[in-house]
């Protein structure tokens, strides 16, 4: 086995992330896929997952909890278990809201409250965090020896994991003191800023019937008292990602345009202070093996010309391949491995495929 990839399958928790489209959420279930064949107990976590992956996976994953994968059918397997999900960030802060709010008469006016609602399902930043607060919860839970999250595409991935910090600046804002001053001033009857604001939503309300300052009295009542536990969650959640149990895996591919991104990641995990354990190139060509002319059947002129360009533009990309890993070696930080994983040939449509390339990437 690669020493390499056995040091990654040792850690608690692994964070794949890196642009769209370069096989990330893949790499992610092969690398959880090979962990579990080792002997592992092993959760891997996806935000979006295509269609043909959840096939492989044998999920239909509409639920906040981890399912098992069916792992009996794989040749030569003796896994322990492997659990995959797909993050649900309004499920997960429902189960916040009932874990911190002061009463059960607290809870349930927050959870039906509209303002809520839309809240916890149309704020990226929102669910950005609630996905990592999911990922606490099952590492505090323990029943997987390593976690593997897939995390979403380039721009919005570093604003992913940095979003407990995120949640604590504003927790810990002045936006949080006007906030319960506001919500103290409604409960006194005067306004959510000042009497000409309570004076255009109570318009509002009479035109339109939605009861709209009901909703904001009720929401900012009941969030009163517990930003402190929001905030506690948020804390250990960024320990977690800084935790030396955890790295993170920048997946792309032999592609020059892709190099910049990788610097931004390396540079972005650095800030935030997630330690990097190495550089995935995915879907890097074979080479291909070296014929003897005498063991070929013999074939056209035409055919061979076809067969000769072939051979040429295969050449070019291998070329442009070699320049790009090239360039990528350059860039990361001294240390860091850069871990080749070579194509499948075809999209991984069943668990079998992704078991082959989680063996792949362990030789590699």
């Amino acid at each position: 086995m690669n020493a390499t990839v056995n040091a990654i399958l040792a850690q608690r928790l692994v964070i794949c992330v890196g642009p769209g489209g370069v096989g990330k959420t893949t790499i992610s279930a092969a690398l959880a896929l090979a962990a579990a064949e080792s002997g592992r107990a092993v959760d891997v976590m996806t935000i979006d997952p295509a269609p043909r992956l959840l096939d492989a996976l044998g999920l239909d994953l509409n639920s906040n909890e981890p399912q098992a994968v069916p792992l009996a059918g794989l040749a030569g397997s003796n896994p322990a278990q492997m659990r995959a999900m797909r993050l649900d960030p309004k499920h997960t802060f429902d189960r916040l809201v009932q874990r911190y709010a002061p009463s059960a008469a607290a809870r349930d006016q927050i959870l039906e409250n509209r303002i809520y609602r839309n809240l916890s399902q149309a704020l990226a930043g929102i669910a950005d965090y609630m996905a990592i607060e999911r990922l606490l919860e099952l590492h505090e839970d323990g029943a997987a020896e390593l976690i593997v999250l897939d995390t979403p595409p380039a721009a919005e991935a570093m604003e992913f994991l940095e979003s407990p910090r995120r949640l604590l600046d504003f927790l810990n804002s002045r936006a949080i003191t006007l906030l319960g001053a506001s919500g103290s001033m409604l409960r006194g009857g005067l306004s959510i800023v000042d009497l000409a604001a309570r004076a255009v939503l109570s318009a509002f309300d009479r035109m339109t019937g939605l009861h709209l300052l009901r909703d904001v009295q009720v929401f900012i009542r009941g969030f009163d008292g517990m930003y402190p536990g929001f905030a506690e969650r948020a804390q250990r959640a960024q320990a977690l990602l800084r935790d030396p149990g955890c790295t993170a895996l920048i997946i792309t591919t032999a592609e020059r345009e892709r190099v910049a991104q990788v610097q931004d990641f390396v540079r972005g995990l650095e800030a935030a202070k997630i330690r990097l354990g190495a550089v995935v190139v995915n879907r890097v060509m074979r080479k291909l093996p070296r014929i003897a002319a005498a063991e070929g059947p013999p074939i056209s002129p035409a055919l061979g010309r076809k067969l000769a360009r072939n051979l040429a533009d295969f050449r070019a990309l291998k070329r442009r391949e070699s320049g790009a890993l090239d360039e990528l070696r350059a860039i990361i930080p001294p240390g860091v491995p850069l871990i080749v994983a070579p194509e499948l040939g075809h999209e991984p449509r069943t668990l079998e495929d992704l078991a082959e390339i989680g063996r792949r990437f362990l030789t590699a």
